[in-house]
């Protein structure tokens, strides 16, 4: 008699599970809602849609910033509005990834740089150092020539704010870091309306934002065991698509 309390008991819980639970994983794998949902739990910005005639995600607005650019003038959210742009935090004086990271980003300049309606945006995370001077002879001396490649300085506070939480790009101050700080190697990339936009990986995943550099990871030993690679050629098909929308 205890056995067949036992079945019956089993049986409900199944047949509540299939009544209610099932049906919501259906829908989530039909709408392609479990991959974003474990992609993103750590992300500090929204998903607005994963539907848009480009195909790309379209993520939340970009937060208002004012800054000084490398001549001086104060720059912000409205310099960008109709335009489709790239951002990336470095700093002048970094020995790592920032050399890298600007040659990349020359390369995304050499195919958009002189169209009205794209640019780019570079945040120093070291404006104590890095003054609208020293960003101005960064540009002469890496040869950047689009009127529309901006470099910014301002408030640490505000730069290191508008990474983290405005972007999801991680930056901060390291005494042991090379340079004195860590910051990541990642371009976002930004629509004509400025919402924070990006493509799906293999698994459906939304990418939120594109390597700029080729980095390999090691193990304990000082022995590689992965690598992965520069996202500028999918960057600039992504560019491309957003000029169109």
């Amino acid at each position: 008699m205890k056995n067949n309390k036992s079945y019956i008991g089993i049986t409900f819980i199944i047949l509540v599970f299939g009544i209610f639970v099932v049906p919501k994983i259906i829908d989530r794998i039909s709408n392609d809602t479990i991959t974003e949902g474990n992609r993103l739990n750590k992300v500090k910005i929204g998903v607005l849609t994963t539907n848009t005639d480009s195909g790309l995600v379209k993520f939340s607005k970009v937060p208002e910033f004012n800054f000084r650019n490398q001549d001086s003038l104060e720059l912000g959210n409205s310099f960008f509005e109709g335009k489709v742009y790239v951002v990336e935090f470095f700093f002048t004086t970094c020995p790592t990834i920032c050399p890298i990271m600007t040659e990349s980003m020359l390369q995304i300049e050499d195919k958009f740089g002189d169209l009205e309606n794209f640019a780019i945006a570079s945040f120093t995370i070291n404006p104590v150092y890095d003054t609208p001077s020293i960003l101005k002879e960064y540009k002469a001396t890496h040869g950047i020539k689009s009127k529309n490649w901006q470099m910014l300085t301002g408030s640490h506070d505000d730069i290191m704010k508008l990474a983290n939480k405005g972007f999801n790009l991680y930056a901060a101050m390291e005494d042991k870091a090379p340079g004195g700080f860590e910051h990541s190697g990642m371009f976002a990339l930004v629509d004509k309306n400025g919402f924070i936009r990006s493509r799906k990986d293999e698994y459906g995943n939304p990418i939120l934002c594109y390597r700029g550099i080729t980095e390999t990871s090691k193990d304990e030993l000082g022995e590689v065991i992965g690598t992965s690679y520069h996202q500028l050629t999918e960057l600039k098909q992504d560019i491309l698509k957003l000029l169109k929308e």
